[in-house]
Parts: C-alpha cells; sequence; structure tokens
C-alpha cells in the first residue's frame, strides 16, 4: 500500500487520466484505479468524492445525474477542456519528480 500522502497527492492526476478514457461514476472510478494500481491504491468513497466536488468547482470536470440500469441514479462525471489542461500540466509535473528520483536511484545504485 501507499502512503495516505502519496495517494492524495496522486487521486487528482489519477482522476483526470482515467476519464480521459470516457466517462464514469465515482464508484467505478474507484475500481479501475484498484485496477490500474494492481490494488495497490485503495481510494474510499469518503475520501474521493470531497476530490470530486472540488474538481467540479474547480470546472476540471463536469458531472450529470442519470438512471443506471439497476434503476439506481448515479452521477457520472466527465472531463472538461480545463481538465483535459490540468492533466498536462500534472503529467510534467509527475514527470519530472519521476526522473529527479529515477537518476538520484540510479546514482545510488551505483555507488553502492
Amino acid at each position: 500500500m501507499l502512503s495516505k500522502e502519496l495517494v492524495a497527492a496522486s487521486t487528482v492526476p489519477l482522476v483526470l487520466s482515467v476519464l480521459t478514457e470516457g466517462e464514469n461514476y465515482g464508484y467505478a472510478l474507484i475500481q479501475r484505479v484498484r485496477e490500474l494500481s494492481g490494488g495497490k491504491i485503495e481510494w474510499t468513497e469518503g475520501m474521493l468524492y470531497p476530490v470530486l466536488h472540488w474538481m467540479e468547482r474547480e470546472q476540471l470536470i463536469e458531472s450529470d445525474w442519470r438512471k443506471a440500469d439497476t434503476g439506481r441514479k448515479r452521477k457520472y462525471y466527465r472531463l472538461r477542456k480545463e481538465g483535459r489542461k490540468a492533466l498536462q500540466e500534472e503529467k510534467t509535473q509527475w514527470l519530472t519528480v519521476h526522473e529527479t528520483m529515477t537518476k538520484i536511484w540510479k546514482t545510488k545504485l551505483s555507488l553502492t
């Protein structure tokens, strides 16, 4: 399992990334991230929904309520143009961190 801090820091870019696959509802986002991470990233509804609401207020995503096949109403989220732009910025930042850590770890490994 990842630390709470790392999970929290990666939530927005992960949601934006998953929504590039198409619109989805909250529980399905939780399941998709669990699947993509091989079970290493475990979100709860109580953690995800405040982030989704914040992302809506920031106009990164938009949503609407629809009836599912089961008859239950679900809120479906989709990316806005602003969300796609934010995702590009997030990718740049995460790749910078990844590349920096990789360089540090390769240097350290070669010295030991």
